[in-house]
């Protein structure tokens, strides 16, 4: 049973059987020897691999030790979330109202939160928002270009630096032991799931939690980490070279196993290690900052990507990307917020933006209601610029972004907020947001006329947010307690 805790107290994995290794690892040029349950087994998280092919890795020895003596057991299922429901029921309400239901914001390289409403967090003030996440701090600090932000109706951090009290990224290097291959087949902490003490880890998690954020954090706490998919399926193009490392894995540590059992071993016991690692990871942020909204960054996936083929381009979603995603209900469950990416590919023809954006914010909305009595938020991340313009970093590209500001983001987004709040307050009498009553109409949009003035809304219907309910959210609705909503 997980045993969710306040800020500073304790966390204990959910997974107490969760297998344990004899560890090396080196920290800070020191290394340390931990003894652990269940198996003996060495690891040099390090060390090169060599080039990984779908036969297995070169020179297993290297990677993962001597053969270990015993059996290496797979995770057991997950457990019951009643507890950690009840725990942080009491989380209060976001500060920039985001947990709208169904609703949306921007993150920039900026967060659009776009669909929100979520059990545990409450009503919002306002039915959209724009957050920067941008590192535009040198912009003002070194060149003394300002950028208006807040008068543009854009929420940043304290200074608009990258990490603060509004959005904070994790990157793979910088929360617990991430396993990952890198270049030449390096392994960085084991390379595999399969391959990280997870009691370390989350020690290792927990420590820098409660160095990057501070307490009564209420931001978004989003975890980008793409090296890997947590299902095998999810594993192909450039990242079976996890298929490989895994099977590599099941050959050294089940030898007496025949092929097909120690490639089911390898599959099984990598699902079972990533759901691990990144379900408890998610598990302890929100025990540790329960007012923060936690998620992977890119997850849910689409598969509508961009090849060159214009003729037959729908954007739909990839069918193979849907039942994935609807394998990992244990991930939307622990999440309490949901971070899609809506990047256009640099080469994917306008006329197709739409429709690439569309699928991807529809498939996030899907898997929003997904273990949650009510929505996830849904907080897309779009790009200000495509992949080849580089960063804005000298003066003459913060003055760029500083035009584009004041010129076409900023009266874009004053627009969509007034008209966002007018259209709550005229059809939803400020208890929801509005909607389009028929998904297919992508010639409707919530805009303010040219005049300034507010629509008619014929178009739109109300979604309404936590406590309301009836055809125009009249109605007070009474909250479920913990007991009830789960």
């Amino acid at each position: 049973m997980l045993s969710h805790t306040r800020p500073g107290s304790s966390f204990r994995s959910p997974h107490p059987q969760t297998p344990r290794f004899v560890t090396h690892w080196e920290e800070g040029g020191n290394r340390g020897r931990r003894n652990c349950r269940l198996s003996r087994w060495t690891l040099e998280p390090r060390l090169t691999v060599g080039r990984v092919d779908i036969e297995g890795v070169k020179s297993v020895r290297e990677v993962w030790g001597s053969r270990p003596r015993g059996r290496i057991l797979g995770l057991p299922p997950s457990w019951s979330r009643g507890a950690a429901a009840a725990e942080v029921a009491d989380a209060g309400f976001h500060p920039w109202g985001m947990t709208m239901q169904l609703g949306l914001a921007l993150v920039l390289g900026v967060t659009l939160c776009l669909g929100c409403g979520q059990s545990l967090l409450r009503a919002p003030a306002r039915p959209f928002s724009v957050l920067w996440n941008v590192p535009s701090a040198r912009c003002k600090n070194r060149f003394g270009v300002p950028l208006p932000l807040e008068a543009l109706g854009i929420s940043a951090n304290r200074g608009q630096h990258f990490h603060g009290q509004n959005v904070t990224i994790f990157y793979k290097n910088q929360l617990g032991f991430y396993p990952y291959l890198g270049l030449r087949g390096t392994a960085h902490n084991g390379g595999i799931p399969q391959a990280v003490p997870l009691d370390r880890h989350l020690a290792r998690a927990a420590y820098q939690i409660r160095r990057s954020l501070w307490p009564g954090f209420a931001g978004l706490a989003v975890l980008d980490w793409e090296e890997w998919c947590p299902l095998w399926a999810g594993n192909w193009g450039r990242r079976r070279v996890y298929r490989a490392a895994s099977w590599a894995w099941a050959q050294w540590v089940f030898p007496n196993l025949d092929p097909q059992e120690q490639l089911h071993k390898a599959r099984v016991g990598f699902e079972q290690a990533a759901r691990a690692l990144m379900e408890d990871t998610l598990w302890l942020g929100r025990a540790l900052q329960p007012h923060g909204l936690w998620g992977f960054y890119r997850f849910p996936a689409c598969g509508n990507g961009w090849h060159g083929t214009a003729s037959n381009y729908t954007g739909h979603c990839h069918a193979a990307a849907l039942a994935r995603n609807t394998q990992l209900r244990w991930l939307w469950a622990a999440s309490s917020a949901l971070f899609p990416s809506i990047y256009l590919p640099p080469r994917l023809p306008p006329a197709h933006h739409q429709a690439f954006v569309r699928y991807r914010l529809e498939e996030a909305f899907r898997v929003a209601v997904a273990g949650h009595p009510h929505p996830l938020p849904v907080l897309a991340y779009a790009r200000l610029t495509h992949r080849s313009s580089g960063r804005f970093l000298s003066q003459e590209k913060c003055w760029h972004l500083h035009d584009y500001l004041l010129g076409t983001l900023g009266p874009y987004v004053i627009n969509v907020t007034r008209a966002a709040v007018a259209c709550s307050h005229q059809r939803c009498h400020g208890h929801g947001r509005c909607a389009w009553q028929n998904p297919g109409q992508l010639e409707v949009f919530l805009h303010l006329q040219p005049d300034g003035s507010p629509g008619a809304w014929e178009s739109f219907s109300c979604r309404c947010y936590q406590g309301w309910a009836g055809p125009t959210c009249q109605e007070p609705r009474p909250e479920l307690g913990p007991k009830e909503a789960t």
